[in-house]
């Protein structure tokens, strides 16, 4: 008597995601990890200047939040596409030598779109009023 295989249990939706989540390919990480920490850094440069406008409201140059918001979805996406080109090679394959394409760069847009934003709506959502 031969027996068949066994087969494995199916897994839910939220086991494979949270499998998916443990073993995402190191690239993404470290795209998403470099927006964030570009966005982090200048969510507080922003949230600095938004409270400083609240606490003086004659600050020298008037009200500039929204350039200041420009700045900083600008800043972030940059950034995070730059140094994601740098520190994300493409797969080197049989050689020895690293190489860089645009789509390096394009992955960290991808990754500092959503970053941005979530950033920003933490800073403001719910940073803000613990400062305040």
């Amino acid at each position: 008597m031969s027996s068949a295989p066994a087969v494995p249990p199916r897994r839910s939706w939220l086991a494979v995601r949270w499998r998916q989540f443990r073993n995402a390919p190191r690239p993404v990480v470290r795209a998403v990890a470099s927006s964030l920490v570009v966005a982090v850094v200048l969510g507080a440069a922003y949230l600095a200047y938004d409270i400083a406008l609240i606490r003086i409201p004659d600050l020298p140059g008037g009200d500039l939040r929204l350039a200041a918001a420009g700045l900083y979805v600008i800043g972030v996406l940059v950034t995070g596409s730059l140094l994601t080109w740098l520190i994300v090679p493409l797969p080197r394959g049989a050689g020895a030598r690293a190489t860089r394409t645009p789509w390096s760069a394009a992955l960290g847009l991808f990754a500092a779109v959503p970053i941005a934003y979530l950033v920003l709506v933490v800073a403001l959502e719910v940073v803000k009023p613990l400062l305040i």
